[in-house]
């Protein structure tokens, strides 16, 4: 029996919903995590942590997380019309991964205040969540409208 049998292999438009949800989720938690942290602050605080992280969160989309997505569409587009389920992201994404959770971890048992860490929290996890629409616009266009995985960054 060979091992690609094993392999959990799916089309090539589930890694790009896959990684727009995982990306998005992750987003959302975040977000969620700095909201719990914000909530009992007085309003004109919140509205100022929130709009810095906000600004932040484009900034980090705009600079960083959109070449990345851009990144794993191209690599994602190039495959055959199947692909193993965990290859929506590059393994050395992974690595990135597990050191982003352990900072976040981290941060979190530090003496820095949950307000401050609420707007960097807002600016990673609303980054995670602008940058995850590139890959449901994506697949809209390959799955819904029918348009070929564009195989280079210049199509999309």
């Amino acid at each position: 029996m060979s091992l690609t049998r094993l392999k959990p292999a799916v089309p090539k438009h589930w890694l790009i919903a896959i990684a727009g949800l995982v990306w998005s989720g992750a987003g959302g938690m975040l977000c969620h995590m700095a909201w719990g942290w914000l909530r009992p602050l007085p309003p004109l605080r919140i509205t100022g942590l929130a709009v810095a992280g906000l600004v932040l969160a484009l900034m980090l989309h705009r600079f960083m997380l959109a070449r990345i997505a851009r990144r794993n569409m191209d690599r994602i587009c190039t495959y055959a019309e199947r692909g193993c389920v965990f290859a929506f992201q590059a393994w050395r994404s992974y690595l990135i991964i597990l050191v982003m959770i352990a900072a976040g971890s981290f941060l979190r048992h530090t003496m820095i205040p949950r307000e401050i860490l609420a707007s960097l929290y807002t600016a990673m996890g609303g980054a995670l969540i602008l940058s995850s629409l590139a890959y449901f616009f994506l697949f809209w266009r390959v799955q819904v409208l029918g348009a070929p995985c564009p195989a280079n960054e210049d199509d999309h």
